[in-house]
């Protein structure tokens, strides 16, 4: 039996760490926020609602419904000329594509950058589920986003491989009860993804099957 396949997106799929975290420094900027590396790490896989919190927390910021649109602005104009897949996880998804298997998206982004990044890339015709972080009542590492997927798909999560990049996206997968496979993307070292079941240098069906 061939095992549905649920990925993250960001890190995953595309290359959009860096961007994104070139928006929301631009966004906190004028509030006198700079971000440091290990802010970054604390927080990748995490929804942005979580980020913002972190922010708010050590500066007086607007409140997010005023802070999100000037930070998706800055998303937007950064993904819609800068943001490309990774060439392994094209080559992978069109021949998972190919052989009929299973296959949707679990992210913490939001819908509307969600869509941007897979829509931008050409990923989006080769999903048939995918999920947003602002779609389920708890982001990751809770299993949320991966149980709503694996729902949509109709299957039970237990039968699912994870597809993942960063620690709090692993502990999701695993609290969903799903195999959890890490790509190493030079974001964390492989000792930072330990508690994924295996970790892979690129993506590939054999590395997924």
């Amino acid at each position: 039996m061939t095992r549905p396949i649920i990925f993250d997106c960001d890190g995953v799929l595309v290359d959009s760490e860096d961007l994104a975290w070139s928006a929301w420094r631009e966004a906190l900027a004028p509030y006198g926020v700079e971000i440091t590396d290990q802010e970054v790490a604390d927080l990748s896989g995490r929804t942005e609602t979580d980020a913002f919190g972190h922010f708010a927390a050590r500066a007086e910021l607007p409140s997010y419904e005023q802070f999100w649109p000037v930070l998706a602005e800055r998303v937007r104009l950064l993904f819609e000329q800068y943001l490309e897949a990774f060439e392994d996880a094209a080559d992978t998804l069109e021949m998972l594509h190919d052989r009929g298997r299973m296959i949707a998206v679990a992210s913490s982004s939001p819908r509307d950058r969600l869509n941007l990044s897979l829509s931008s890339t050409g990923l989006d015709r080769f999903f048939e589920v995918v999920v947003a972080g602002d779609e389920v009542a708890n982001g990751k590492p809770a299993p949320d986003l991966y149980l709503a997927a694996a729902a949509g798909l109709g299957v039970d999560p237990k039968t699912c491989v994870a597809v993942e990049d960063a620690p709090a996206g692993i502990a999701a997968g695993k609290a969903a009860g799903m195999w959890v496979i890490a790509v190493l993307r030079g974001g964390y070292e492989a000792a930072d993804l330990d508690q994924a079941d295996a970790i892979v240098p690129r993506l590939t069906p054999a590395a997924l099957a």
